[in-house]
């Protein structure tokens, strides 16, 4: 059996699932595309190709080796877009949720379901209402007695297709871990612009080590949720990103300890900064990848951290 274990976004990791590059089909077309950033690289014919996102990848996975994580990886479903993990499922405190994603990845959720196979049942949280119940991975942050979730309140949610996280969601994670303080954030979403697009909680907000967050400030709607963040961390230990590095996905980093954190190699102000508060920062290249506006949080499915 596999003990699941996740209670934050920060402590020594020891089991993940990394997404995978190896099939991803063919280049989308421009209506397919399920974020703006993605449309804007098809657009401009600079859409990431599969042998530079595998090659990102496989960086990405040495240095987990390098730190002796285990690592699953999903089964291969040919021609499908599986880097992104996070999105699919997503481990709080010992219990594993399936995510309600996008209809038209479906096809993920199944390439994991060796993993979930080794789980206590009992430990297994599946959404049967995937039409009213929508949550991703990648809005719902660890921090201990916390769990902070991304969402989305306008009026118009059902027709903004970057709204990824719903009430119902919100509703469900509440009523599986009741013990727990669950704060919610209403996220800034723009299809028309990438750089005014938090498609997700960590694309504008992100623990590092044990009191320390970078943030976007710009990717909050309700700047009172914002100021939570504030008062929670304290200003002295919180990075603010610009909006340009947010559109890079600076907040998408991963830690693998509370002083190890890995980076894309191009965030140089975020990187310098990280180092100057202890960290060791283990640098790989992720660009590519980066343009599907997701980045490094978003290719992992942590199972298991001290």
């Amino acid at each position: 059996m596999l003990s699941l274990h996740v209670t934050n976004e920060t402590s020594r990791l020891r089991a993940v699932v990394l997404g995978t590059a190896v099939s991803n089909g063919p280049t989308p077309k421009a209506q397919d595309a399920y974020d703006p950033k993605s449309l804007e690289h098809l657009l401009a014919g600079t859409y990431p190709q599969e042998a530079d996102m595998i090659q990102e990848m496989e960086a990405f996975n040495q240095v987990f080796q390098k730190y002796g994580v285990q690592v699953y990886r999903p089964e291969l479903v040919p021609n499908e877009n599986q880097i992104f993990s996070r999105d699919i499922a997503f481990v709080i405190d010992d219990k594993i949720i399936e995510a309600g994603i996008l209809p038209e990845r479906d096809k993920e959720f199944p390439a994991i379901q060796y993993i979930i196979d080794q789980v206590d049942p009992a430990k297994v949280i599946r959404i049967h209402d995937k039409e009213n119940i929508h949550i991703e991975g990648g809005d719902v942050l660890l921090w201990n007695e916390y769990i902070f979730i991304g969402t989305y309140r306008g009026a118009d949610y059902k027709d903004v297709k970057t709204a990824r996280t719903n009430q119902a969601g919100i509703d469900l994670i509440k009523e599986h871990f009741p013990h727990k303080k669950v704060l919610t954030f209403d996220l800034v979403k723009s299809w028309s612009d990438a750089r005014d697009n938090a498609l997700h909680l960590d694309c504008c907000f992100q623990p590092v080590g044990t009191n320390k967050a970078i943030i976007y400030k710009g990717g909050f709607r309700d700047e009172r949720e914002y100021q939570q963040l504030v008062d929670l961390f304290g200003p002295e230990n919180l990075f603010h990103i610009t909006r340009d590095e947010m559109y890079d996905m600076n907040s998408n980093v991963f830690s693998i300890a509370p002083d190890v954190v890995v980076s894309e190699k191009n965030f140089t102000r975020l990187n310098n900064w990280l180092r100057s508060q202890g960290f060791t920062v283990e640098e790989i290249p992720y660009a590519e990848i980066a343009k599907q506006e997701g980045l490094l949080r978003c290719s992992t499915l942590p199972l298991i951290r001290d």
